[in-house]
């Protein structure tokens, strides 16, 4: 059973899912699971090194600076390569710098 959702792509049903016909139809899905598994790995890093870095500023922690420095870059890279957006990544720098020197 063939079903045209879209003018110029055919889809077909197989296990109660819409598969693409054509090639390079194929080869997009291919390509966007790769990417948002890349996207998905990048952001919970990014989670942890924030979680981390919050909680050794909260506990005043020798290394706590360092953790800031990596945090940020660590951010940039994430704007850089368009897995969160420019803006979000300078709030959350701006809340950890203010979170660094308020302790």
């Amino acid at each position: 059973m063939c079903v045209s959702i879209y003018s110029d792509i055919n889809f077909k049903f197989k296990g109660g899912i819409l598969v693409p016909n054509i090639a390079s139809a194929k080869k997009r899905v291919r390509v966007i699971k790769k990417k948002t598994l890349r996207n998905k790995m990048v952001k919970s890093n990014l989670k942890t090194v924030l979680k981390k870095t919050f909680s050794s500023i909260e506990n005043k922690a020798s290394e706590a600076s360092q953790a800031l420095q990596f945090a940020m870059k660590k951010l940039d890279k994430a704007a850089a390569k368009g897995i969160i957006h420019k803006n979000k990544a300078a709030n959350k720098k701006s809340q950890l710098q203010r979170a660094f020197n308020k302790a």
